[in-house]
This record gives structure tokens, C-alpha cells and sequence, in this order.
């Protein structure tokens, strides 16, 4: 025991280690935000259609050789999310099925284009990399920290301001246009962060599994708790919790990063589940 405490304080004595973990928490907390929103209006997998266009986005901007490929997926991201609310609203095409419909098709054509002309004589690594997650995150340069602060806080400040519009819309969208709020721009608010929250969570868990992010901590809080301020407030304990422990286990193990992090969420919820039944927690 004291021979990994010491190895642990070893490692965050290590600039990058520090950085990789301020990263993380803060990926971790503004997944966990918007998280419970997407739950509770049944749109949870338009993460997964959002992370597999940023990793098509992405194959483009790496066959260009873009040297900040950000400016590239974050626009396509966002416009995507757009798209995908849109269409979700149309009566013959579902969400569902718009999500399912961009999520396939993005998937296919970014992986279509990296073979097409591959810019790595490595790109099964770099592809499954880019799907499950990678040691990029330990190799965060200050820059790119700075941007994922600076992002983190215009998230979380525009979910403080908005908070009581994104409740009104996420339990009754009809008695909230009733009562004179503007559902639709709410909606898109919310797609257009949760787009960018995806673009930043990317080289944290990979494109995969993303969803797992924004998922677990809402399901694991909703075992226990009722409101959705107490929901959310939950949610983001456990996110920024398990994110870093995942992180750290990681470091110390040399496991994948998104595949462990994703593995701690799943023992909190399956815990958060126990003691939900102990204690006579909703169950949802």
C-alpha cells in the first residue's frame, strides 16, 4: 500500500499527470451536467451519434493534416447536433432513428476515408485509439488544457444561467411553450453544449464510449434521489469521482483510460443501485 501511495505521489509530481487530471474532472463534470437532462427527455444516445461524427470529422482532419483538427470537428459537431434536433422533431423521421441514421453514416464514412487515404502506417492503432480512447489525454499540451478550462467554465456558467429554462423543457416541453418559454431554443441550447462537451470528452473515453459519460453518474444519481436539482448535484459527485479515480487507477496500472474510467462508473451505478433498494430510493 504505501508502495503505491508513493508511486501515486511520484507520478503527480509529473506535469502532464497534472494536467491529464484537471482535464478529466472537468470533461467529467459538464458530461454529468447535461446528463440528466438528456436521460429524462429519453435523447440519451444522441452522444454516441454526436462522438461518431466528430470521429468522422476527425478522419478528415487527419487525411488534411490539420495540426489543430478542433477547428474542424468542433463545427461539424455543433451543426451536426442541430441537424439531429431538427430532424428529431420531424414526424417521419424519429430522434431515434436520426441519431441512429448520422451515427452509422459518420462512423462508416470517417473510417471509409482513413483507409482511403491513410495518413498512418499504424491506423488500425490509431483508429481504435480514437474509438476507445488513448494515452492522449497524458500528453495534453498547456494549450489545449487552457481551451478545455475555458470551455468547461462557459459550460457550466450557461448551465447556471439557463437551469431553470432546462428544467422547464426537460420535464413538460408543451406547458413550457404554454407558458411563453422558447422550448426550441432551450433544445438547441442544450445540443449545442452537449456537442461540445462531446468533442472534449473525446480524447478522454474515445467515441465509443462517450455515452457511458453522460449516462452512468444520471442513471446512478436517479437511484437514489428524487429532485432533479439533487439528481444532478449527484451526478456530478459521482462523475468528477469516478472519473478521477478511473484516471488514477489507470496511471498506476497502465490500463486504458476511457475503458477504466467507464469501468469505475459502472461499479458506482451498480453500487448507487444497492443502495438505492437498501434505503427505498426510487427506482427507475
Amino acid at each position: 500500500m504505501s508502495e503505491m501511495a508513493e508511486k501515486l505521489m511520484l507520478y503527480m509530481q509529473l506535469p502532464f499527470v497534472r494536467r491529464a487530471i484537471i482535464v478529466g474532472v472537468l470533461i467529467a463534470l459538464c458530461s454529468s451536467l447535461l446528463g440528466v437532462t438528456l436521460v429524462l427527455k429519453r435523447f440519451s444516445f444522441i452522444g454516441d451519434g454526436l462522438s461518431h461524427v466528430a470521429f468522422g470529422a476527425m478522419a478528415i482532419a487527419s487525411v488534411m493534416n490539420l495540426t489543430n483538427d478542433i477547428l474542424l470537428v468542433m463545427p461539424v459537431t455543433i451543426v451536426s447536433a442541430v441537424l439531429l434536433l431538427r430532424t428529431g422533431q420531424n414526424a417521419k423521421i424519429k430522434g431515434d432513428a436520426a441519431v441512429a441514421m448520422i451515427s452509422v453514416a459518420s462512423l462508416a464514412f470517417g473510417y471509409l476515408i482513413l483507409n482511403i487515404f491513410p495518413y498512418s502506417s499504424n491506423l488500425s492503432a490509431d483508429v481504435c485509439s480514437t474509438l476507445f480512447g488513448s494515452i492522449s489525454i497524458l500528453t495534453l499540451t498547456l494549450r489545449e488544457v487552457w481551451v478545455c478550462v475555458i470551455m468547461s467554465v462557459v459550460v457550466v456558467i450557461v448551465f447556471i444561467l439557463f437551469y431553470n429554462k432546462i428544467f422547464a423543457v426537460t420535464f413538460d416541453e408543451d406547458f413550457s411553450k404554454a407558458t411563453g418559454t422558447k422550448a426550441d431554443r432551450y433544445n438547441l441550447l442544450v445540443a449545442v453544449v452537449t456537442a461540445v462537451i462531446i468533442v472534449l470528452a473525446m480524447n478522454l473515453v474515445g467515441s465509443l464510449l462517450i455515452s457511458a459519460l453522460v449516462i452512468f453518474p444520471a442513471l446512478s444519481a436517479m437511484r437514489i434521489f428524487r429532485s432533479f436539482r439533487s439528481v444532478t448535484i449527484c451526478s456530478v459527485v459521482l462523475s468528477v469521482i469516478c472519473a478521477f479515480s478511473g484516471l488514477i487507477i489507470s496511471i498506476l496500472s497502465g490500463t486504458p483510460v476511457g475503458s477504466t474510467i467507464v469501468a469505475v462508473d459502472t461499479a458506482a451505478f451498480i453500487l448507487c443501485t444497492i443502495t438505492g433498494f437498501l434505503i427505498g430510493g426510487k427506482q427507475q
